[in-house]
């Protein structure tokens, strides 16, 4: 159900990873999680785990040991680090910079790296039952994500084929909302597979393209089906009142029952548009969901709290604001009040988001002033004297930014 991402290159480039063991166990628990077959998870730790090595972006480039030491939140580095930058010295001395490959830190958890990762899984798992089955491994990463490009846009092309009627036997109501019902696609109904296939029919997305059309078997709409029939996934649509799709949620039933919010999308593979946001919150809240946000969710910026689900916009606690923007720095832009900690945490971490939204904390306004090309202070006089403030002697300080700071401070105090 997603939109692939264009490999750059088809093979892996040098690069030395820094979080090596870590990115590869997060890897193989996700994979153990979802229960992926063996040739599946050994193909993942293989060739998806070398393409992210070599070829994922964004990955941080590290450029000193005080930056490997804080990527990995330890003062205590492996061997072969030192010698990586020795060498790194070196090549750069020699006029040589290229002789060595550069060291990268990879976030586990990156969204985009995660958004890869299914998208990887879709098409191996629908290889299922096809000539490239016993051959996956010659297939590199790059290669797969072409070829899951190259089939959904022949998808794209076929649509108009293979209409399926929608049937209310294959459905459950699940909410009503002013103009629209979100309904469930029933597992047990014997409908499901030709229901699926007119929800892709309409969404023009995978999740009821069967290979065969006819019978609605194969590809990518056995894999969905599969699931749904076993009980390990849930499948939602927002119908209009002509029953009409407009969105389609999946969700992972975990082992204890939880559920993971997997995918939401719109018609194409797109976002949902913003009319139907009010239906999707509501929809998503009658869900004893777990606290994971997909990445769907976040490019339209509504996500997961402990208080709920809820639009970027509305969260105003500063301690969930922190934890939203410490692991999603984009949503910064989109806080309407953010607190003093999240724009610390964000001129620490991506100052240069703060050119988008100007800090309103006068402590942050002043540190970060360096970022902006003409500051927003009044400049001191050479012969201005120093003030303490936030415990913190600033020798360039007018009277001005002290005054302003200081009264600040006592504000929230």
């Amino acid at each position: 159900m997603e939109i692939g991402t264009d490999p750059r290159t088809s093979s892996y480039a040098p690069r030395n990873l820094l979080n090596a063991d870590q990115l590869k166990a997060g890897i193989a628990q996700r994979s153990q999680g979802r229960g992926d077959e063996g040739p599946v998870q050994s193909w993942l730790l293989n060739h998806f785990y070398r393409h992210l090595v070599g070829n994922f972006e964004p990955a941080r480039t590290i450029f000193s040991l005080e930056e490997a030491a804080s990527a990995l939140g330890s003062d205590t580095l492996p061997i072969w680090v030192a010698g990586h930058f020795k060498a790194a010295a070196k090549a750069l001395n020699e006029e040589n910079p290229n002789a060595v490959a550069p060291l990268v830190w990879i976030d586990p958890l990156e969204p985009q790296l995660l958004h890869q990762e299914a998208v990887l899984v879709e098409f191996l798992t629908s290889r299922k039952g096809t000539a490239l089955e016993g051959k996956l491994d010659r297939i590199t990463c790059p290669q797969a994500l072409a070829l899951w490009e190259k089939e959904h846009a022949q998808m794209a092309a076929r649509v108009e084929q293979g209409w399926r009627q929608s049937s209310a036997d294959a459905l459950d109501l699940t909410l009503a909302c002013a103009d629209h019902n979100w309904v469930e696609l029933r597992p047990q109904s014997p409908l499901l597979r030709a229901e699926m296939a007119f929800e892709s029919y309409v969404m023009r997305h995978c999740l009821g393209q069967f290979a065969n059309r006819r019978a609605l078997t194969g590809g990518y709409g056995e894999r969905y089906a599969e699931a749904v029939e076993q009980q390990s996934m849930r499948v939602f649509s927002l119908r209009d009142a002509q029953g009409q799709p407009h969105i389609t949620v999946s969700l992972i039933i975990q082992d204890d029952g939880a559920l993971t919010v997997e995918q939401v999308k719109g018609k194409q593979n797109r976002p949902p548009i913003e009319r139907y946001f009010q239906d999707l919150l509501r929809f998503l809240n009658t869900l004893d969901t777990d606290l994971q946000t997909p990445a769907d969710c976040i490019a339209i910026g509504i996500v997961r709290t402990e208080a709920g689900w809820l639009r970027i916009e509305e969260v105003s606690d500063a301690q969930t604001q922190t934890r939203l923007v410490a692991r999603y720095p984009q949503l910064f832009c989109r806080l309407d009040a953010p607190s003093a900690m999240v724009e610390w945490l964000v001129a620490a971490r991506q100052s240069d988001l703060l050119l988008e939204v100007a800090p309103q904390a006068p402590s942050v306004k002043y540190a970060t002033r360096h970022i902006f090309k003409k500051s927003p202070w009044p400049q001191p006089h050479a012969d201005a004297p120093s003030y303490r403030t936030e415990g913190v002697t600033w020798t360039d300080m007018s009277p001005l930014q002290a005054e302003e700071i200081a009264a600040w401070q006592a504000r929230n105090r």
